[in-house]
C-alpha cells in the first residue's frame, strides 16, 4: 500500500483488518454512517487508555449523531480483547500488526522518545462522512479534549 495524502472531500481508500469481535472488517462496511477512525500507538499505555476511555465516555453521543468509533493499533487481537474488557470499550478495535493501514494513512512514522528513535503510530483521527469521504483529520493528537472536539465535528456534519 502506498501512503495517501487525503484532502477534505476526498474518498478514503477502503481497507480490511481483523477486528476485536473476531471477524475481518472493511471500512466500506460502514458506508451510510459517519466513521471516527482513530489510530493509537499501544493498548494499556496511559495516553492510549485516556484516549480510548474518552471515546468510550462520548460513545452514546457519537452514536446518536450517526457515527461509529473504530480504533486501530499495531497490537494483536488478544491484546485488544484485554484492553476492551478492562476499560469497557463499546467499539471495535482493529489490529494492524504489519502497520500497512497505518502506513497508508501516513501515521506510521519515525518517532523519538528519551533520545531513542523508532517507528510507530503517531496518534491521529480521521472523520469520514456517510459517503466514505474525509470530513476532517487530526494529526499528532493531544488526548485532553480531543473526543469532545471530534464530537463537535460529527455534530457539525449532521447539521450541514
Amino acid at each position: 500500500m502506498t501512503q495517501i495524502k487525503l484532502e477534505p472531500g476526498q474518498a478514503v481508500p477502503d481497507f480490511t483488518l481483523p477486528a476485536s469481535h473476531g471477524e475481518n472488517v472493511a471500512l466500506s462496511d460502514f458506508r451510510g454512517k459517519k466513521v471516527v477512525l482513530y489510530f493509537y500507538p499501544k493498548n494499556m499505555t496511559p495516553g492510549c487508555t485516556d484516549e480510548a476511555c474518552s471515546f468510550r465516555d462520548r460513545h452514546q453521543e457519537l452514536e446518536r449523531a450517526g457515527a461509529v468509533v473504530i480504533g486501530i493499533s499495531p497490537d494483536p487481537l488478544k491484546s485488544h480483547a484485554k484492553f476492551i474488557q478492562k476499560h469497557g470499550l463499546p467499539f471495535l478495535l482493529l489490529s494492524d500488526e504489519n502497520h500497512k493501514v497505518s502506513e497508508l494513512f501516513g501515521v506510521w512514522q519515525l518517532k523519538k522518545m528519551f533520545g531513542r528513535e523508532y517507528e510507530g503510530v503517531v496518534r491521529s483521527t480521521f472523520l469520514i462522512d456517510e459517503s466514505g469521504r474525509l470530513a476532517k483529520e487530526w494529526r499528532k493528537v493531544k488526548v485532553a479534549g480531543h473526543a469532545d472536539e471530534v464530537l463537535q465535528a460529527v455534530l457539525s456534519i449532521r447539521e450541514a
